[in-house]
């Protein structure tokens, strides 16, 4: 009984990961997660889907290690965090498609209570600012537009929880409705100074607080199930971005990482203090341990990865993720043109709900090839303006950055990641961060791993980039970068 398995439910895909008690990976699967799209800047998933998705790549991963469930010593569970799921307490079906967290429907909402000058409030409280990216909008528009929802909510037949909630749920029967500190700090209702739901928010918004989960540590045992066999403790419970915090062993205050999944998402690590940003920046809880809090500053980027499924899906130049870098390779340069991919608004610094997706500098001359690569750039600048940002924020100079995710394999994209924030980039062995420190924090809740120390010497570079452009050339290019994102802004 000495290996984990994590579960990774993601926005594009659902994965599990055994590892064994050194951390290594002995076995993987994984599903790729049907996207919705009723209407323009609405996007959902079937809470179903993702219960099934992520029951059938467990024992997937499971197979392909070639263990049964009584080698598991725990589960370790990390999600996409945000999304929206409302369902009955009493049958366990949801009430509608889970809200994701991409989803801009409550833009107009948003905006109504940040007219109520309710934007400092929110702020002091939950760390974050009023946007439709958050759940606590989303719980309020599915609580409005669904006949007899608010008085089935009221009355304590329906439950709310982020996907890590929604799963628990069903792996324990029914009988567990719990979420961890990382992922209630996303909701909006939550406040990171006292580590409870707040009854002013949930005043603001106008959610019942008997739709809410229990609060429970990131580390520990907080249920059990049996779905895979046998009894097995679910022993760590995290939010995605917190989750690859800690598998890239960024414990110490001014230590950050950049994970590239289906948007990119800047942490660093600031301890027990919850500092405060003055250029759009989060405040988030990193980890709740015995208790104890501790937090980072985060910086949001909605459109990474998803940027490359647009131009497999939605232009159709290459037929898989791998295949942008060496299409943008073709070429030297991306000709003049700049991709700004707000498709879903602007994340950090902007919090821009109205801007979409601009496509600029093209001429007759410019090929899928240029393109490709402005996808790359415009990744790069992205995470460029937030590391900026954030180093003013927390009066911290950038070592190093730590990288992580799908899109963290492309060297192009890496080399031109140090280029723009001017500061080295460290790629470990393992990119797989996410489901790695998911696994770490259940293997320390059943006391299989001892100490962060222990954990952190382990951790390696395997590949470090640095940069290569003179400072003038990067803030020549900035600066047409800025005028780009400057016209996508306040489109819709």
């Amino acid at each position: 009984m000495d290996h984990i398995i994590a579960l990774d439910q993601g926005t594009t895909s659902s994965r599990a990961i055994v590892f064994d008690g050194a951390g290594h990976i002995v076995g993987t699967a994984q599903r790729e997660l049907q996207q919705l799209y009723p209407r323009g800047g609405w996007v959902e998933h079937d809470p179903l889907a993702i219960r099934e998705d992520q029951f059938t790549v467990a024992r997937a991963a499971m197979l392909d290690a070639g263990i049964r469930a009584r080698d598991l010593l725990a589960i370790g569970i990390t999600n996409q965090r945000e999304t929206t799921i409302l369902w009955d307490r009493r049958t366990g079906e949801p009430v509608s498609n889970a809200l994701v967290w991409q989803d801009r429907r409550t833009a107009t909402l948003c905006e109504a209570i940040r007219s109520e000058g309710a934007e400092e409030l929110v702020r002091a409280k939950t760390g974050l600012t009023i946007d439709p990216y958050f759940s606590a909008s989303k719980i309020r528009w599915l609580l409005d537009h669904i006949v007899g929802l608010r008085d089935r909510a009221e009355r304590g037949d329906i439950a709310f929880g982020t996907v890590d909630s929604w799963l628990i749920w069903h792996m324990s029967g029914g009988t567990v409705h719990t979420t961890d500190a990382t992922n209630a700090s996303r909701t909006m209702l939550y406040n990171i100074h006292t580590d409870t739901w707040d009854a002013e928010l949930l005043d603001l918004w106008g959610i019942p607080h008997a739709l809410l989960p229990e609060i429970c540590d990131t580390s520990g045992i907080c249920a059990s199930t049996d779905f895979l066999g046998a009894e097995v403790p679910i022993a760590g419970v995290v939010g995605d971005q917190q989750s690859a915090l800690f598998g890239q062993a960024c414990f110490e205050p001014g230590m950050a990482k950049c994970t590239y999944g289906t948007g990119c998402f800047i942490l660093m690590a600031t301890g027990k203090t919850a500092p405060v940003s003055h250029h759009g920046l989060l405040t988030t809880v990193a980890n709740r341990s015995s208790g104890v809090l501790e937090y980072a500053m985060e910086g949001s980027v909605f459109m990474g990865g998803a940027t490359i499924q647009w131009l497999r899906d939605g232009l159709e130049i290459i037929n898989n993720a791998a295949e942008v870098e060496s299409l943008a390779l073709e070429v030297d340069d991306s000709g003049g043109v700049i991709l700004v991919p707000a498709f879903t608004g602007l994340g950090a610094p902007y919090w821009d709900p109205n801007a979409r997706g601009l496509l600029i500098g093209i001429t007759l001359g410019t090929t899928r090839a240029h393109i490709a690569r402005a996808a790359l750039e415009a990744l790069a600048w992205q995470v460029s303006e937030v590391v900026r940002v954030m180093g003013s924020d927390a009066k911290i100079a950038l070592s190093e950055l730590r990288v992580d995710g799908g899109a963290s394999a492309n060297d192009l994209l890496m080399q031109y990641q140090s280029d723009f924030i001017s500061a080295p980039i460290a790629r470990p062995r393992n990119i797989e961060c996410t489901a790695y420190g998911a696994a770490l924090l259940a293997g320390l809740g059943v006391g299989l791993f001892k100490t962060r120390q222990g954990i952190a010497e382990k951790w390696r570079t395997e590949t470090l980039f640095r940069p290569r452009l003179a400072d003038e050339t990067v803030q020549k290019r900035r600066k047409r970068w800025l005028e780009a994102v400057k016209r996508s802004r306040n489109w819709a």
